[in-house]
């Protein structure tokens, strides 16, 4: 082509060739490397300052690993590679032990007033639940209804169980901040409608709308710490969080023997109504989760039936042996209705779209051990805290009038451990020795309550129960910590809520598994210690439950029978305190068998991670 000579390419492995002549490459290396011994420092210091990650990303470029700086799907990538809380603040915590002890962690000033306001949603709703005992026989007095007097207590649990898988499911759904919201609301209402009441079955409505709202408001403020706490961090907030249930079930019934005495006790369902909308207050100003709607089918079949099997099961366990016999027709029907609908729930569940508790959950060990384990430490916590005051009034013989003080060794133990414990997991990132060591503390609680008889003392009794509060406080908060660790930010509040259900379930059957123990062959127990002669001294009443756990009327007995009630009652409770050791040592080997994972430090899960990786 018009007799140009084509430029000759120059073979592999040849040297370049100066690209003018005289001119040789060395010299300008030499020149670029004293440049940069002069620069170079300066300008990779501010290139880090502003941006750690840039020679990583840079590196990973050049192998092709990362897509380039203007790729759609950096964005989604810098997200993933830190902490990021939704929406009201932005947390940072690395994923490098000696960086993260070098930078503790910090809640936003947003999320610490987050955290405040779900503290407060946890005092109202948990508050509720003991304010209400020491003016029950007031209130039954004022409003009738005294042969269904259980049915105060009842109505709000028969909710609130019913709510709280149904509400865990919703807010992953739908979010979480419109649910809470409501809760609150509803609390409120179902507090003024108690406090309002002019019949004792208005008091039983009102209390079934509070039990809605409790049972919005617990599940959803756990499952609101797990949306902006990262898992490594969460102990010691979780461990705040427990001491609320600590600090009510003390102070609640000193309260509300103070209320009743002095302002009446209608006040003890007012006094809720400010608390809660300060809450309302600090929760719509300052909780903004992100979420991303979706179009879903709601699993309305699940709901019902799911609905009828709580209901029916928990409502025979409940009035079992009190209202009715265990055996009579209203038992066996109430349970076999909540047996036929809990296998309609299973076999309707694994067809659902959106189950309300996805089955697939029970297939990880962890969410399976984890329940079964919450489960067993509910039943005996909550049947200590129903009959040790049985075993102090009873057989003791504390007044009655200090009742509210009778718990306060177990309740400090486990306030304190709990806030010890939940800082020690956030330090180390490990928890399940914790939680073993806890639950062998628990049993050696359980077993020193085990060892008291008619000739205790309450200092025995305060060393039991010291003992038993240490090994709540370094157990119970641990299993949704280890749930929420466990599964992915979509089911996070169904799961949560699931550990919150059986809580719930376990507490209302140990407390009636443990209420027939001691009342089966109390009254024979009682006779069997009974020299001859001496029921005839006891008129011809005999004697009556009211006199076996009320000391004003047990000191009126003649000395000999009041003698043969201490025993015969000592010994009842012996067997209730007895049956808490093996249920602690299948909780001891559900929680050994959780399988140890680290702790994360970042809100998602890794398989989301992966997901949004892949997109």
């Amino acid at each position: 082509m018009g007799g140009a000579r084509a430029r000759p390419r120059r073979r592999p492995g040849l040297p370049r060739r100066p690209h003018r002549r005289g001119h040789d490459p060395a010299d300008d290396r030499a020149r670029g490397a004293r440049r940069d011994r002069h620069r170079g420092p300066r300008l990779l210091e501010r290139g880090r300052r502003a941006d750690p990650d840039r020679p990583a990303r840079a590196d990973e470029r050049r192998r092709g690993r990362l897509p380039p700086p203007d790729h759609p799907s950096r964005k989604e990538l810098r997200v993933s590679a830190s902490v990021t809380t939704p929406a009201v603040g932005t947390t940072t915590a690395t994923s490098d032990p000696a960086s993260a002890g070098a930078a503790p962690y910090r809640l936003s000033p947003e999320h610490r007033r987050v955290f405040v306001g779900l503290m407060l949603g946890m005092l109202v709703a948990s508050v509720s639940q003991t304010i209400v005992g020491p003016a029950m026989p007031r209130i039954v007095a004022e409003l009738g209804g005294i042969d269904h007097y259980s049915w105060v207590a009842t109505a709000a649990m028969l909710v609130s169980a019913c709510t709280v898988p149904v509400v865990g499911k919703l807010s992953d759904i739908f979010g979480r901040r419109g649910f809470y919201l409501a809760g609150i609301i509803v609390f409120i209402v179902g507090s003024l409608i108690c406090g309002f009441s002019q019949n004792f079955w208005m008091l039983v409505a009102g209390r079934a709308v509070q039990g809605l709202g409790m049972g919005t408001l617990m599940p959803l403020s756990q499952t609101i710490i797990g949306d902006i706490i990262p898992p490594r961090q969460r102990g010691k907030y979780q461990g705040l969080m427990g001491a609320v249930f600590g600090v009510t079930s003390v102070a609640g019934p000193l309260a509300g023997g103070v209320i009743t005495d002095h302002l009446g006790w209608r006040y003890l369902f007012f006094v809720a109504v400010p608390i809660g909308l300060v809450a309302f207050f600090v929760i719509g100003r300052f909780l903004h989760l992100e979420h991303t709607a979706r179009e879903v089918t709601i699993d309305y079949a699940g709901i019902a039936t799911l609905t009828v099997a709580l209901t029916s099961l928990l409502l025979a366990t409940s009035l079992g042996g009190t209202s009715w016999a265990w055996g009579s027709a209203e038992s066996i029907g109430l349970y076999a209705v909540g047996v036929v609908a809990l296998l309609s729930f299973i076999a309707i569940e694994r067809r659902a779209v959106e189950p309300v508790i996805p089955l697939r959950l029970f297939s990880s060990k962890v969410f399976s051990m984890a329940n079964i384990a919450a489960f067993g430490v509910s039943m005996v916590m909550f049947g200590a805290i129903i009959y040790i005051p049985v075993f102090a009034q009873g057989v003791i013989g504390v007044d009655a009038t200090n009742s509210g003080l009778i718990l306060m060794p177990l309740m400090v133990g486990f306030i304190g451990l709990g806030i010890i414990t939940g800082q020690l997991i956030t330090r180390t990132g490990r928890y399940l020795p914790f939680m073993i060591t806890g639950v062998l503390v628990m049993a050696l609680g359980i077993f020193l309550l085990t060892r008291l008889d008619h000739t205790a003392t309450q200092t025995q009794l305060t060393v039991a129960m010291t003992v038993l509060g240490l090994g709540l406080g370094m157990a119970m908060q641990q299993y949704a910590l280890v749930v929420q660790n466990d599964v992915p930010r979509r089911d996070l509040g169904v799961a949560t809520a699931t550990v919150q259900f059986f809580r719930n379930v376990g507490s209302t059957v140990g407390i009636a598994v443990f209420g027939t123990i001691m009342t089966s062959g109390l009254a024979d127990r009682i006779a069997g210690h009974l020299p001859a002669g001496a029921q005839q001294q006891m008129g011809d009443g005999g004697v009556s439950i009211g006199s076996v756990l009320d000391p004003s009327a047990l000191s009126k007995l003649p000395p000999v029978v009041a003698d043969a009630v201490r025993q015969g009652l000592a010994e009842s409770l012996h067997n209730v305190f007895l049956i808490g050791l093996p249920i602690l040592a299948v909780v001891l080997v559900a929680t050994a068998l959780i399988p140890a994972k680290p702790l994360r430090e970042t809100l998602d899960h890794p398989s989301e991670a992966v997901s949004d990786r892949a997109e």
